[in-house]
Formats: C-alpha cells, sequence, structure tokens
C-alpha cells in the first residue's frame, strides 16, 4: 500500500545491477536490466505483449556532472524497425544519428539528449542531471526545454522496510508529461502509465498502485485544462452567420444560426438571428458547422480524448482496453471533470497463448469466452471484438450468444483462420484490411499472432486480385452484409514511411508539432532491409488501395478508424477515402451521420433541432477541399465550447487558426 512520505535521506552509492519488470494488464511481458560500472552504463530492454514489442540494448557514458557525453542504441522497434542511434558530446560539440539522419549542434550551456529510442532508464539519467539545474530546467538536443516537476512523496512496503520514494513529471519533449518514480538515493524506480508500467524487481505487487498515481496525475492535468478552457456558457448560445453541412443533400446550407441550450440544438434561424434569450453570441464568420466526427477505431486514454474533441472528432468507438482504465475514463467524462468523446464500447475478448494481448478478457475455453460476452452485455458493452489468439473454431458460438444479447461482432481474423471463416462464423464486420488480405497470401500454418500479421503484406505485389479467393471473400462479405474497418491510414505509415521522410499525412501540421513529434513523424514502423521490400511494400500499399476500391464498389461499408489515436490521424483517414472515389462532401457524412446510423445513435450525426450540440466550425468550405476540416476555430461538445487555439499551446501544439468572436450578453 502506497503511504504519502515526507522525509528522505542521503544518497548512497548506486549498484553495479539492477533489474526492473515490464507489465502491461498486470501480466510480466519483459525486462530493464541495467549495469553500471563507474560512468558506464549498459542497458537491456525487451518486452512482449501482442506479439510485438522493442528490444533495445544501449550503453551510456556519462561525464563527472551526470551528463551524458557518449550513448549508443542498438536493436529493434515494437514494429521490427531497426535501431541505430548515436550521441556524442565533445566539450561544446554535440553530434547524433537517429532514424531521421545526421545532426549536429554547438551548445553554449549544459544541455540534454533526447533520444529516439531509448528505453525508460534514460529518466533517471535525464532526472539526475535536471535535480542540479536552476529551476530544474535544461536545454535539450535535438530541440526544445526539459522540465521536471516533483508531484509527491510516497512510502511503499519492501522486505528490507518502507521504500521512500517520490514522483516525477518530466515535461518539454512530447504532447504530454512523462511520469515516472525515483527513490531516496535519486535513482530510477518505476516508468508509470495508467496501463502499463516498469518496476524495480521485488515490487511487482505495487504495480497497480504506482499505475493508479499515473492516473491520478493525468486527471488532475486534464481537470485543470478543462477547468480553464471548458466553456460552459449560461442560458442559450447562438452560432450566428454559418453554413451549415446537410447530410441529406451533401452540400451546405445558405447562411444560417444555431441555437443551443444545455446540451442540445434548440433552434436554427436566419444567418444573424438574436433573440433576447440568447446569453451568448459566437460570430460564425461565414464559416461551416459540420456534425461532430467519429473515429470507428479508438483505443481510448486521457491523453487523447482532449485532442479528439479539438479536432472535430466527438465520438469514439473504443476497440479493445483495460476494462478498469476505460470505465474511469468514461465516467470522468461524462460527469464533465475532463474533455473527452462519447465512447461506444466493444468487449475486447483475446485467447491466451505466449502471444496475447493483455487487455480486455483473456480466455482458455470456448465457455470462458461465452462467459466473457454474457460479461461484456450485462455491463453495457455495445458489442464483442475478438482477437489473434482466439482459437477460431470458438467464433461461431461466440458470436451466436452475442447476436442472441443483440451485440454485433467484429475484430482480428483469429490465427490460422482465415476472414471467410469469420464471415460464416457471423462476424457483422472486419477489422484492418491486412487481416482480410492475409488470407489471400498466407499458408494455413503460419502464425499472425507475430509481426507476420505486417510483414506478409510484402507478398501483396504477387496477388491477383481478380482470382478466386479474392472475389469469393468479397461476395461473402456482399451476401452477409459485413462492412469493413481498414484502418487504412496505420497502413499507409506502415508500407510507406521511411526513415527520415516525412509522413505523408502529417505534412499539414508537422511544423505545428512539438520537435520531439515531429520528429516521431520521420520514422518508419516496419524494417525495410534493401531496395526489393521497399518496393514491395509501396506496391502492397497499391494493392491495398485497389482492394478496397473493389469493397467500395461492390457497396460494402467502409468504417473510418484510425487505431492511431484519432484526431489528425482520423483527418488523414477520411482524407486518404478520396482514393476511393469518396467526394469530400460523402466523406463528411460518412464520417458522421452514416457512423451515427451504423451504431443506432439517433441523437447525433447531424445539426438539426433537438439533436446533440456536437459539431464544430470551420472558415472554409469542406464540400470542395476536405483539408478544410483541419483548422478546426471551435468545437462544441454536448453544448460546451472549446476553442482549439487556446488550448493547444498546453501541448506545446501552435495553434492554426483563431477564435471566433464570442459576445457574451449576461447582464445586457
Amino acid at each position: 500500500m502506497i503511504q504519502a512520505c515526507t522525509s528522505e535521506s542521503n544518497k548512497s552509492s548506486v549498484p553495479s545491477e539492477e533489474s526492473f519488470s515490464v507489465i502491461f494488464g498486470s501480466v510480466k511481458v519483459g525486462h530493464l536490466n541495467v549495469t553500471r560500472e563507474g560512468s558506464s552504463i549498459s542497458v537491456d530492454y525487451d518486452y512482449k505483449n501482442n506479439g510485438r514489442g522493442p528490444t533495445i540494448k544501449e550503453t551510456i557514458k556519462l561525464d563527472s556532472e551526470g551528463f551524458p557525453v557518449q550513448w549508443d542504441i542498438a536493436g529493434n522497434t515494437t514494429f521490427g524497425n531497426s535501431v541505430d542511434e548515436h550521441f556524442s558530446l565533445q566539450g561544446q560539440d554535440a553530434s547524433w544519428t537517429d532514424a531521421t539522419g545526421d545532426g549536429s549542434a554547438t551548445i553554449s550551456q549544459p544541455s540534454l539528449y533526447i533520444t529516439q529510442f531509448g528505453s525508460p532508464y534514460s529518466l533517471g539519467i535525464v532526472a539526475e542531471a535536471l535535480l542540479n539545474a536552476p529551476d530544474q530546467t535544461l536545454p535539450a538536443l535535438p530541440a526544445g526545454e526539459l522540465k521536471l516537476t516533483e508531484m509527491e512523496a510516497i512510502n511503499i512496503p519492501s522486505d528490507a522496510g518502507e521504500a521512500k520514494l517520490k514522483t516525477y513529471a518530466l515535461t518539454g519533449a512530447d504532447l504530454n508529461p512523462t511520469y515516472f518514480v525515483l527513490d531516496e538515493d535519486k535513482r530510477f524506480f518505476a516508468f508509470m502509465t495508467p496501463e502499463f508500467i516498469i518496476i524495480r524487481e521485488g515490487f511487482e505487487e505495487e504495480e497497480e498502485a504506482i499505475r493508479q498515481l499515473a492516473e491520478k496525475y493525468s486527471t488532475e492535468r486534464y481537470e485543470k485544462i478543462q477547468e480553464q478552457f471548458a466553456n460552459n456558457y449560461e442560458g442559450n448560445i447562438r452560432i450566428n452567420n454559418v453554413r451549415l453541412f446537410d447530410p441529406n443533400t451533401l452540400a451546405l446550407t445558405e447562411l444560417a444560426s444555431v441555437q443551443v441550450h444545455g446540451d442540445r440544438i434548440t433552434r436554427i434561424d436566419g444567418p444573424n438571428m438574436v433573440s433576447d434569450d440568447d446569453q451568448t453570441v459566437i460570430d460564425g464568420a461565414g464559416g461551416t458547422l459540420i456534425p461532430g466526427l467519429y473515429d470507428m477505431h479508438g483505443h481510448m486514454a486521457d491523453d487523447d480524448a482532449l485532442l479528439n474533441v479539438l479536432a472535430g472528432v466527438t465520438s469514439v468507438r473504443d476497440m479493445g482496453n483495460d476494462n478498469e482504465v476505460l470505465d474511469k475514463l468514461i465516467q470522468k467524462i461524462e460527469s464533465g471533470v475532463l474533455a473527452g468523446p462519447r465512447i461506444t464500447r466493444m468487449g475486447f475478448i483475446e485467447g491466451k497463448s505466449q502471444f496475447n494481448n493483455n487487455n480486455g478478457l483473456v480466455v482458455e475455453s470456448e465457455e470462458e469466452a461465452i462467459e466473457a460476452v454474457v460479461s461484456y452485455s450485462d455491463k453495457g458493452f455495445y458489442g464483442i471484438k475478438l482477437y489473434n489468439s482466439m482459437n477460431g473454431d470458438w467464433a461461431p458460438a461466440i458470436v451466436e450468444k452475442a447476436h442472441s444479447l443483440n451485440m454485433p461482432v467484429t475484430g482480428h481474423v483469429p490465427a490460422f483462420s482465415n476472414a471467410n471463416a469469420m464471415i460464416r462464423a457471423g462476424f457483422d464486420e472486419l477489422t484492418h484490411i491486412n487481416q482480410v488480405i492475409l488470407g489471400w497470401v498466407l499458408e494455413p500454418d503460419e502464425d499472425t499472432r507475430t509481426l507476420l500479421r505486417l510483414t506478409a503484406l510484402q507478398r501483396l505485389p504477387d496477388l491477383d486480385l481478380n482470382s478466386v479467393p479474392v472475389n469469393e471473400t468479397l461476395d461473402m462479405m456482399v451476401e452477409n452484409k459485413v462492412a469493413m474497418d481498414p484502418t487504412l491510414t496505420i497502413h499507409e505509415v506502415l508500407l510507406l514511411s521511411r526513415n527520415g521522410e516525412t509522413w505523408q499525412g502529417t505534412h499539414d501540421y508537422i511544423e505545428n508539432m512539438p520537435s520531439n513529434e515531429q520528429r516521431s513523424y520521420k520514422v518508419a514502423l516496419a524494417n525495410i532491409a534493401n531496395e526489393k521490400e521497399d518496393e514491395a511494400y509501396r506496391l502492397a500499399y497499391d494493392q491495398i488501395l485497389t482492394t478496397l476500391n473493389m469493397m467500395k464498389d461492390r457497396g460494402i461499408l467502409i468504417l473510418p478508424g484510425t487505431d492511431m489515436g484519432g484526431w489528425f490521424t482520423l483527418h488523414r483517414e477520411l482524407e486518404l477515402y478520396q482514393q476511393l472515389g469518396y467526394t469530400p462532401a460523402e466523406l463528411l457524412k460518412l464520417g458522421s451521420y452514416d457512423m451515427a446510423e451504423y451504431l443506432g445513435h439517433e441523437d447525433r450525426g447531424s445539426i438539426e433541432q433537438g439533436m446533440l450540440a456536437d459539431f464544430f466550425l470551420v472558415p472554409g468550405d469542406p464540400t470542395k477541399d476536405l483539408k478544410a476540416i483541419k483548422t478546426v476555430s471551435m468545437v462544441s461538445r454536448g453544448g460546451v465550447f472549446y476553442y482549439p487555439d487556446e488550448i493547444y499551446p498546453a501541448f506545446g501544439i501552435t495553434p492554426f487558426g483563431e477564435k471566433p468572436v464570442v459576445n457574451n450578453r449576461i447582464g445586457n
């Protein structure tokens, strides 16, 4: 049990060896081992969750002040990209090589290098330097500034007595703070998120309590943002001088005004209508109001809840999560403590294996799987999602039980099965386009619980899309009205991103992002070993586009989801669908009205009297140029108004536009 603590002791000698456990969902999935010899540190970091994870080796040399002067990192990333990163500091001359290329700088004051692929143990090294710096702040390399903030002192039990610890937040490197723990000797003790933790060996039983601290800090941060920037106006709110996107006509209306009271749209009138009861008037300046968008493939957490809302994504279908963490997040959003989209929950069921994902419920028999369906139904989940390690032979019984409870079923194609078998089992939808295509290129005994489900896409260039197997699957999807959740954006990044090249989907906003975030948009996901693989991956993406075109032409419903957090990525997902023949207006309808209809949400998807006040304002005309949805100037989520340009600086994001003119008429 964690207890508050206010005392600390003197620093002692650093042990030569330390070991840490990597834990997902209370399951140990890997290790972080550290060896120190004087000023030299060696790190061995490896974990595998869901059949994938990083394998990293680091060697670090520190100067007398604890600053890294040599840092070498090798191994591979979660998706298999090869890591070969180096940093060197000689006098005032710093140089580095990472996946984006080479860099250098001449420093005039002590500075800290931010690794691109280093293990979380680097937090302890960074903290040591920052604790001795003025205001616990130092310049960072390649760019930016790092600041360390002490959160609180805590005690946890140990065999040698209570361990006295302090928690910290590191800011400046990323969109959100990084939370971690140091012991009383200022040594690294734990890295923590609400879902995932790395903790010193011997203290694994405390992982849940430590994770809850990360959840608390994240909640407190977003509570403050909500208190500062959420506008809960009294009385009626009027948005004047706007055109409304009408999903029925696929066009914009004439200039109009929209009145909101509480969480609903109460009137739609002429463009400059202001009644005596309108206590707040917002000038839309001739812009466009668009119904709130849906991300149909999310895995929600505190850190992307608000960012989705600011991007006009007011509804998200969560496709699998730590159920306890998600429950708490939904409670916080629905109570108004945090900003976030409306969340539709899919009950995640996974089979037990050496490769299983640790989200949701992990089962070991058909009977347990059916019990999991009933459990999710009792808790009000919308539907069921099955995953890679599930035994495909159990799918028919699972689907039958789910359908008897009015729950649709979707998911990955289980290992050693194929899309056809899942359609026959009764799947209502298929998730990820690669999950469908792999059934046309894999041998029956090949295991998709590993990265093979991604790397095997290299085989697509040799696939005949006019072949009998392809047409059989598509015909079955049409006959059984099976929808497709392709997550095209993640396939674009997987197949087309290359080290040192900016991701295509980020060109419109990368310059507005924090420096380390910009850096992440220039790294490949997959390991591209040679020119042959490079060409194979590029041609594979073309095959995916052709397959999706074939699906659309046959009338198969395409569901816009990202599996990449949503917000700007959801904009890119819709943007890519233009390559499937959709017009911008059709995509606005697909991303809002059609998804509301698909999920049975009768209270959203259009801007009409009586509907939820879920909409966003952009200055341009997105029916002519879909990129207009990327410049959001105002969002209403259930009648609570947000202005992105006010909030983005809290994430280190440079605003994209201007807040509309707001006239508060209370007392006038």
